[in-house]
């Protein structure tokens, strides 16, 4: 079965659907999320892509990320989303912040989303998908930043910019019920 993203304009207004990977080969603009877990000791979730994903592979990033299927609210799609790929719940999920980003992959895909960041917090552990999550990581944000910095190659390129778009001094606090 085919997947279907839901094409945009810059200001997230719904424009039409497309076949994801047609979306990702003409480089067209759809609805995206990358969703942050937090524990209670402050620590991000962050997974390493499964080894044979088809861009991205092997790299680290944010809890989850995917698209709205089409006439999917965003959170709906978040908790789908992090089911499927980390195998837990959140029931606190709160969108906090969006950005566009455009990138080519070395297979030619071309990523252009209007990405919403989500943040969510809760001690339930992980119980990966091993077709989606090679293996998964709770680091400081302190931490994350330094291997950032350290080996910005082994991070997802949208990582590296969502993680910038977050107000970490207040935005936190706002998700302050653990699930």
């Amino acid at each position: 079965m085919k997947d279907f993203v839901v094409l945009v304009d810059k200001k997230d207004n719904a424009i039409g659907t497309m076949e994801k990977l047609e979306a990702h080969q003409k480089g067209l603009l759809h609805r995206a999320f990358s969703v942050f877990i937090f524990n209670d000791k402050g620590e991000l979730l962050i997974q390493r892509r499964a080894l044979d994903k088809y861009h991205s592979p092997g790299l680290w990033t944010n809890s989850c990320c995917s698209h709205p299927k089409p006439e999917e609210n965003l959170l709906d799609a978040a908790h789908r989303r992090l089911q499927e790929e980390m195998g837990m719940k959140c029931t606190n999920l709160l969108p906090v912040n969006s950005f566009i980003y455009k990138t080519d992959f070395d297979n030619g895909l071309i990523e252009n989303e209007y990405d919403h960041i989500v943040l969510g917090k809760t001690n339930t552990l992980p119980q990966i998908n091993p077709k989606e999550v090679h293996e998964y990581a709770y680091l400081s944000i302190e931490e994350i930043k330094e291997r950032i910095a350290q080996a910005p190659d082994t991070f997802t390129y949208w990582f590296k910019l969502a993680i910038k778009k977050i107000d970490f001094s207040h935005e936190f606090k706002v998700i302050s019920k653990v699930a």
